[in-house]
């Protein structure tokens, strides 16, 4: 499935849930790209750049390391991708609302997926497989370019009359991730408040 993001795919996954009782799992390369970049800014940290460095990091060989860190298993019980690396010790699905959608991630993915849409589209191919071998239907949602080369007998491409919506739905998955961390089950209104206000303010100071 192709489509620009942020659209109508998990409501397509409820669907075939309920009313076909299939089990059914959205997949999204840009997990995989939020990863490896995630993995590369690790990497400029540690090796004392004072920035992302594109041609120290995403060498041929990093680049290698770095798929090496990521992992498509079942964990509790469930598919993942696992992150083991650089310090780094962490589900994907755990962190894909806060660590990777931190700037350091969200500025350098263009840059990263530049350099490596055969290695992200290798592992989501070997992913799917896994799950389609499991029984699970997969729905393999993201950009045009990286879709387009995996197998399947079925395409949809879905659009949006809004482009700006899919920004202000990123930003609301990360202050609402980072303001749950600063609150107790049972906080009052008052309190989640004041807990997006000031993570709202952490998030202007980082991009300014």
């Amino acid at each position: 499935m192709k489509h620009l993001q942020g659209t109508t795919v998990a409501k397509l996954q409820e669907k075939l849930q309920k009313e076909d009782g299939k089990q059914v799992v959205c997949w999204s390369n840009g997990n995989i790209f939020r990863s490896v970049t995630l993995l590369a800014a690790t990497w400029c940290e540690q090796n004392g750049c004072d920035r992302f460095d594109a041609v120290k990091a995403l060498t041929k060989e990093n680049l290698a390391s770095f798929m090496s860190m990521l992992e498509f298993e079942k964990f509790n019980g469930k598919f993942d991708t696992k992150i083991s690396g650089l310090g780094i010790d962490a589900l994907v699905s755990e962190v894909q609302n806060t660590d990777l959608k931190v700037p350091k991630v969200a500025k350098n993915i263009p840059t990263v997926a530049e350099v490596t849409q055969g290695e992200v589209i290798l592992f989501a191919a070997d992913a799917i497989k896994k799950m389609g071998d499991d029984g699970i239907f997969v729905l393999l949602e993201g950009r045009e370019q990286t879709v387009n080369y995996v197998r399947t007998p079925l395409r949809f491409t879905l659009t949006m009359s809004d482009m700006s919506l899919i920004g202000k739905r990123r930003a609301a998955q990360r202050l609402a991730a980072a303001a749950l961390a600063d609150v107790d089950e049972g906080a009052s209104g008052g309190e989640i408040v004041a807990a997006l206000d000031c993570q709202l303010e952490k998030m202007v100071k980082e991009a300014s």
